[in-house]
C-alpha cells in the first residue's frame, strides 16, 4: 500500500504535470494508493482558512467552489484513520526524540500501522522515522 502525503495528494488533485506523472505511476503499480485523515485535515484546513480570511463576498464564491472541488476529490479516496495504535506509536517516537512536524509524524505512524510506504517530497523528515518506507514519486 502507498500512503500519499499531502504534497503528492495535492499534485494529483490539481492535475499538474508532476501530478500526471504520479497518476501514471500509480496506475501502473499494482499497489493500492490511499491517503490519511491527516492529509485531509491539511487540505481542507487550508481552504477553510482562505474562506475565513476573505472579506470579499464575490471572491468567496470562487473559494467556496474550489473548496467544493477539493471535497469531491478527497471523497474518492480511501482515507486511513488515526487509531490507538498509531497514537501510541506517535507518543513513543516523541519520547525517543523523533522531532519532525506533528502532522508528518502522525502520517508516518498511520503508514507504519498499515505496513505502507509513504509517498512524499519531504524525504528529509520522513526518513527520520525508524522502520518507515518512503519514496518521492514527484521529482
Amino acid at each position: 500500500m502507498h500512503v500519499l502525503d499531502t504534497n503528492h495528494l495535492s499534485e494529483l488533485g490539481y492535475n499538474s504535470t508532476a501530478g500526471a506523472r504520479l497518476r501514471s505511476r500509480l496506475d501502473q503499480s499494482n499497489v493500492d494508493a490511499v491517503t490519511t485523515i491527516i492529509s485531509v485535515e491539511e487540505e481542507l484546513g487550508g481552504w477553510l482558512s482562505q474562506v475565513n480570511k476573505c472579506r470579499d463576498s464575490d471572491l468567496q464564491i470562487n473559494i467556496y467552489a474550489r473548496l467544493a472541488e477539493r471535497v469531491s476529490f478527497l471523497a474518492r479516496w480511501t482515507v486511513l484513520q488515526i487509531d490507538a495504535e498509531s497514537l501510541a506509536q506517535f507518543r513513543a517516537f516523541r519520547k525517543q526524540g523523533i522531532r519532525i512536524g506533528t502532522q508528518d509524524l502522525k502520517i508516518a505512524c498511520i503508514a507504519l500501522a498499515h505496513d505502507a510506504t509513504v509517498l512524499t517530497r519531504n524525504l528529509v523528515d520522513f526518513q527520520q522515522v525508524p522502520g518507515l518506507r518512503v519514496e518521492n514519486w514527484l521529482d
